[in-house]
């Protein structure tokens, strides 16, 4: 081996070595549960669900490992109109989320206001955040 393969090698080792332990969840894809949640929400109970939404968002992502990305957005001017992106680990992590007790909180308090529930089940084509 040259000075230079062994230069190299050693350079691609000390890449190896620190390369963060986040980028696992880029190695296994198809393990993650992503889904779009689109939900209609009583327009008399917008700001009342907000508050329901942000607490349990907060507890998810606060207490639980697996709980990726949850992001929660409304469409332009109709604030009834919510969009949630929601990334789990695997599905051992989703299934363990709809069974915590902030989730199961977050559904009694506002199954009234929810007008429609649509799950969309995806597949990554590309994630990138900054």
């Amino acid at each position: 081996m040259t000075s230079r393969q062994a230069m190299i090698m050693s350079m691609l080792a000390l890449v190896a070595f620190f390369t963060p332990a986040t980028f696992t969840h880029a190695q296994k894809p198809d393990a993650r549960i992503i889904r779009l949640a689109e939900l209609e929400i009583n327009p008399a109970k917008v700001e009342q669900y907000k508050v329901a939404l942000r607490e349990e968002i907060s507890s998810s992502i606060r207490l639980e490992p697996g709980v990726i990305t949850l992001y929660a957005v409304s469409v332009k001017d109709h604030p009834e109109k919510v969009r949630l992106f929601e990334m789990y680990l695997n599905r051992a992590a989703y299934d363990s989320h709809i069974q915590s007790p902030h989730f199961k909180k977050y559904k009694a308090e506002t199954q009234s206001m929810v007008r429609s529930l649509t799950l969309v089940e995806t597949d990554p084509i590309l994630l990138g955040s900054k």
